[in-house]
């Protein structure tokens, strides 16, 4: 294609402001270089470089042009280098830790597929609720879930998980229907391990101290006690979206459902990320991007 003719050359006597030293850069003729850099400023009808007997300088078109094509030359650089990591079999031990629910519904799926295609892999995966010290525990990735704190720590977006806030049918026939964030007051609400929603009022992100009778730090206990009528829940989507479909919960405030949280693969700021952790990365966050909510989930958080 001729729009690419002379873009080599061009970025390197921008880069090296010298048409010897660009010709020597790509191991072509100065007169090659020359050639391209006049035919491409001719196509584009516009001076690209002033020339002295001194040195050679881009012209302001010129330093515009650049720009657009360093980033161009960058795009390819990095794609070759993507393929070079795929061509490059992973190999050794792969350490990492992941919400229990979570990990277990979605990751350790992948994990294992992931095996089945990099065979000289091993793999540790610790699956906890806690928020592990990713440096003092070793470990080159961890799956975390929500908004997050800890700003040591290189984080990549996966995917995202929507909150709901539901209840059986026979609840909301008894106690009615809650069309606001204040009538939370005079429900039963089953608690997690924080007594706090999260909810979005006005495009403002907002939490609201909820109460019941039941707390529980296991999302199916709160999904069980909401399908047997013992209060609202609010819970992520992977644990109520079959009940959702078929009835079982009906989902209530949803002018004030908060926005999706983050999925992130999190790894130290410090530590290299290897081509076998960027590669897991993009495993990852391709495929959890495309899987819908999970059925029937039957671990626990």
């Amino acid at each position: 294609m001729k729009q690419w003719e002379g873009i080599c050359e061009f970025i390197a006597v921008a880069e090296s402001q010298s048409f010897t030293q660009a010709a020597t850069r790509l191991n072509i003729s100065t007169a090659q270089v020359s050639r391209q850099i006049t035919a491409l400023e001719k196509r584009l009808a516009t001076k690209l470089f002033y020339r002295t007997t001194r040195k050679v300088t881009l012209s302001e078109e010129g330093l515009l042009y650049y720009r657009h094509c360093r980033a161009l030359q960058d795009g390819i650089e990095e794609a070759e280098r993507a393929l070079g990591r795929l061509k490059q079999e992973p190999q050794g031990l792969l350490r990492l830790t992941a919400p229990v629910t979570y990990g277990e519904l979605f990751v350790l799926p992948l994990l294992n597929d992931f095996l089945q295609q990099y065979r000289q892999l091993q793999l540790e995966l610790e699956l906890t609720n806690k928020t592990l010290d990713l440096i003092e525990g070793g470990f080159d990735l961890a799956i975390r879930l929500g908004n997050l704190n800890d700003s040591t720590l290189m984080a990549r977006k996966l995917t995202c998980r929507r909150n709901y806030v539901c209840a059986s049918p026979q609840y909301l026939a008894r106690y009615g229907v809650p069309h606001s964030l204040s009538e939370l007051q005079h429900h039963q609400c089953l608690v997690g391990n924080h007594p706090y929603w999260r909810f979005s009022e006005q495009r403002q992100e907002r939490t609201w101290r909820v109460s019941g009778r039941l707390q529980c730090n296991s999302g199916i206990g709160l999904r069980d006690a909401a399908r047997k009528g013992l209060g609202l829940v609010q819970l992520p989507d992977y644990y109520v979206a079959e009940d959702l479909r078929q009835g079982a919960l009906v989902a209530v405030l949803e002018p004030y459902r908060a926005a999706p949280e983050g999925v992130w693969g999190i790894y130290p700021q410090n530590r290299h990320l290897s081509p076998k952790v960027s590669l897991l990365l993009d495993w990852l966050q391709q495929r959890l991007s495309s899987k819908p909510a999970v059925a029937n989930p039957d671990a626990t958080d």
